[in-house]
């Protein structure tokens, strides 16, 4: 069997590679000289069908998964990450053949998405897309969707072929037991931090400056001095919308805030709504087009900032809150799962989780916030931070108390400290063992050709 044990964690890493490596193309440009007649700069070291793998795919992929491998576990190879890319490869031949089908509708929602996200950390700003990844809108945008949909089917693929699949408690046993006591991942030292989160609730009087502001712009639109487009860019605090003249996208029922997507059902094509407001702030929202279950609209989003005196209703309440939980009244838990306003971690109980295993426990470095990462450096185990004041980059000011309940000194995996983690791993190498077994008989139905450079990976041989 081929080794796939890396297949998994790389799949996700190559949309997001794809539309970085951008930036990296765009500085090797600007260092190179003219090649000399006859340089090769890319080459394929592998076909499948009619998919081609790029010298260039291996080597930014690899690069990406190096930085991101999971602490305590083997870094991936350059076999492993050309194995996986094959793999992709693979599955999306395998995906026409098998009539495993992604629809353009669904790319389109999601490539809209995310390309309103990449616009978004850029600061809406168009030029300076332009000026990072050396490509216009509408080629990023066309880069991609390409990127995505390929991504796309191999997860329905991977869906498909590892359905229904589990690991149960005794097989987690048996892969520790499998693994020698000298080749145990260690761990570094590890904590587990919880939060309650509240935003402040915004006065009434600046709710009505802000509705009336918008409704001053509709009738700018009605009585033709001015169109949407122009004003979303000039007014809209949506930054990832607002230089497309506001436009969103399509977006499937249940995608969108509930009374945004209620407004903009019941318009009819082309009209505008009053302000409507969300958990985002105040919307004039415009219906572009109706497709199906799907719908495209535009808006210009106001967000109404709440007063100092806002804000200290909300940290007096959370202040109340903390002395309950220290009187021992209410568990952090129950108190965050019934009044934490952060959809991220109220359903965990207030708890941050490792993205990779889902486990409570994690690094500090995981804490990509700086001044998290330094507040809970400095606080005791078991204490709960007065009210702070932090800044959410889509919904402005919140007020959060910290909890930190519990620190794990560095240590050798074991099954009491790490069971989640070796849950995690298990069923990636249940995962991986099923596809391994897939691909030998896949390979069979689709041609596929290495450079000889990669024959030393043997991903073609059986193991």
């Amino acid at each position: 069997m081929i080794k796939a044990k890396y297949f998994f964690a790389i799949t996700g890493l190559i949309l997001m590679t794809n539309v970085a490596s951008g930036q990296e193309e765009k500085k090797e440009e600007e260092k190179k000289e003219t090649p000399k007649t006859g340089q090769v700069l890319d080459r394929i070291v592998a076909k499948v069908n009619n998919s081609i793998v790029l010298e260039s795919d291996v080597q930014k992929t690899y690069m990406e998964a190096i930085s991101n491998s999971q602490q305590g576990f083997e870094a991936p190879t350059r076999c492993d990450i050309f194995e996986s890319l094959l793999i992709n490869k693979l599955m999306v031949a395998k995906a026409e053949i098998d009539s495993v089908i992604v629809s353009d509708a669904e790319v389109m929602i999601q490539a809209d998405q995310r390309f309103s996200m990449v616009l978004q950390q850029l600061g809406g700003d168009e030029n300076t897309l332009v000026e990072v990844y050396g490509k216009t809108s509408e080629q990023l945008k066309a880069e991609i969707t390409d990127a995505l949909k390929e991504q796309m089917i191999v997860q329905r693929m991977q869906g498909k072929i590892t359905e229904g699949l589990g690991v149960s408690p005794a097989e987690v046993r048996r892969f520790f037991n499998s693994i020698h006591k000298d080749s145990l991942p260690f761990f570094s030292a590890e904590v587990t931090v919880g939060q309650i989160v509240r935003k402040p609730e915004v006065n009434e009087a600046n709710k009505n400056e802000v509705a009336a502001f918008l409704k001053g712009l509709k009738e700018q639109i009605g009585k033709g001095t001015s169109d949407f487009a122009t004003l979303a860019k000039q007014h809209s605090q949506d930054p990832g919308s607002a230089v497309q003249g506001g436009e969103l996208g399509f977006f499937r029922r249940g995608e969108l805030a509930p009374e945004y997507e209620a407004t903009a059902l019941g318009l009819k094509q082309g009209e505008i709504s009053d302000p409507v407001e969300t958990m985002f702030g105040f919307h004039m929202i415009q219906l572009l087009e109706r497709r199906g279950n799907t719908f495209n609209t535009r808006h210009i989003l106001i967000k109404p900032e709440p007063s100092e005196e806002d804000i200290l209703k909300a940290e007096r309440y959370l202040d109340s809150l903390r002395t309950v939980i220290m009187d021992g009244k209410i568990e952090f838990a129950k108190a965050a799962k019934e009044y934490s306003e952060d959809r991220n971690t109220s359903d965990n109980g207030g708890f941050f989780s490792d993205p990779g295993s889902g486990s409570n426990k994690l690094t500090l470095r995981t804490l990509e916030d700086p001044v998290l990462y330094f507040t809970i450096d400095s606080m005791k185990v078991g204490s709960i931070t007065k009210p702070m004041r932090f800044e959410d980059p889509r919904e402005g000011t919140k007020i959060r108390i910290l909890y930190y309940q519990n620190r794990y000194p560095a240590h050798r995996a074991n099954m009491n400290d790490d069971y989640e983690k070796l849950k995690a791993a298990t069923m990636r190498k249940k995962e991986d063992d099923i596809l391994s077994t897939w691909f030998m008989t896949a390979k069979e139905d689709v041609y596929i050709d290495i450079d000889p450079a990669y024959d030393k990976c043997n991903v073609l041989q059986d193991k």
